[in-house]
């Protein structure tokens, strides 16, 4: 259940999730590397996602088709979309054993200083001149949301950060941010279904556990993409920076490292 949680809620806060989810399982114990959890949370924080954008969702289906200035500017923002998911497509196929292999506490405290920078650009150099989404800046918030592929890098703060550097609207970016990561969750769980269905599910783990794993992560996924609408429409994300930056230079502490998992096992014993 907690690592569902942190799947929801991170996924769509700019705090990186990957970089969560490896230091809560670092820090508690708990096994992050089961390929069956895997593809039900990220499955799960893909439903949330279509659930809180179901009318434009369903808006872009119903208008794709037509021959009206609504259906023309459908076909324009899906095409917009496939060309953001490319760069994070290639990525991720041609590097993923390589970037698994940087999934580590010491490497994600690094990569949250880095999501701390990024979200201080994005709110202190961001244009004042709103444009529209075109092709180039599309492509160009798709390296964005390459580049978070790293463990420790936000995905959302990314996205949403190049938009705003762009001159995208706050509503848009966040909107753009959150649909275009649609086909990339989609494609990271086909990848990891692949390889569930490699090494097989047998006693992969206890049913109930996947259950709460993924009815928490939809739950707190839902959420936390409605909480971070509204924060980027209303407020910067400088506290998400401030955040990041802690979390970031605990997370690169191996002394850090070391207290919190004595003091979890200390408070897990006393549980006990």
């Amino acid at each position: 259940m907690i690592l569902g949680v942190v799947q929801g809620l991170t996924e769509f806060l700019p705090v990186s999730s990957s970089g969560h989810l490896t230091l809560f399982s670092e820090f508690l114990g708990i096994k992050s590397d089961d390929i069956t959890f895997k593809v039900l949370v990220h499955f799960a924080t893909a439903l949330s996602t279509i659930i809180v954008f179901r009318k434009d969702i369903v808006g872009l289906t119903l208008g794709f088709s037509q021959k009206t200035e609504e259906g023309y500017k459908a076909r324009k923002y899906i095409l917009l979309l496939a060309l953001s998911a490319i760069p994070a497509a290639l990525v991720g196929f041609t590097l993923k054993d390589t970037i698994e292999a940087l999934d580590n506490t010491q490497f994600v405290g690094y990569m949250l200083i880095v999501t701390a920078f990024i979200l201080i650009a994005s709110q202190k150099l961001n244009s004042h001149l709103e444009k529209k989404l075109g092709v180039s800046n599309s492509i160009l918030i798709g390296i964005a949301q390459a580049f978070a592929i790293l463990p420790g890098i936000s995905r959302s703060g990314s996205t949403i950060g190049a938009a705003l550097l762009l001159g995208i609207s706050r509503a848009e970016a966040a909107k753009f941010s959150f649909l275009m990561a649609l086909p990339v969750i989609l494609g990271a769980t086909l990848l990891e279904t692949k390889d569930l269905l490699e090494v097989g599910v047998v006693n992969s783990g206890p049913i109930f556990g996947y259950v709460v794993g993924v009815v928490s992560a939809f739950l707190s996924g839902l959420l936390a993409c409605k909480l971070m609408i509204t924060l980027v429409k209303n407020t910067n994300l400088m506290w998400f920076a401030v955040y990041c930056g802690i979390m970031g230079l605990l997370a690169s502490c191996q002394e850090f490292q070391d207290l919190i998992k004595f003091l979890l096992e200390r408070y897990l014993t006393h549980l006990q």
